[in-house]
């Protein structure tokens, strides 16, 4: 599961850097890491009542947040697969179980 999404997202990051020419170099992955975090902590701020809600609805928050989420995640799958990491290993061995394998339904 972890292998097929790593190289979907991996896939769909290279396009978009390809369509508006950003190099992708080793520095680049942890710092939209990060970005995306931070996009994330930005909406769970406004969500909470700890951000100015800049005329969205708690509808489009939670779609922000869902959004922002899976930012999040594809830029921890690309992260891992530039630097070689085995999430799966890495999953057994630090939360003690194995992530199923197979698609994402």
């Amino acid at each position: 599961m972890l292998k097929h999404l790593s190289e979907t997202f991996s896939l769909a990051s290279a396009a978009y850097a390809d369509m508006h020419q950003i190099e992708r170099d080793r520095d680049w992955f942890i710092l939209k890491m990060h970005e995306e975090l931070g996009e994330l902590t930005q909406i769970w701020n406004r969500l909470t009542g700890r951000g100015r809600l800049k005329g969205q609805s708690e509808q489009d928050l939670q779609r922000a947040l869902s959004d922002e989420t899976a930012d999040l995640l594809g830029h921890v799958l690309l992260f891992a697969e530039q630097n070689h990491i085995d999430l799966a290993a890495a999953i057994e061995r630090k939360w003690k179980f194995r992530p199923p394998e197979g698609t994402v339904s």
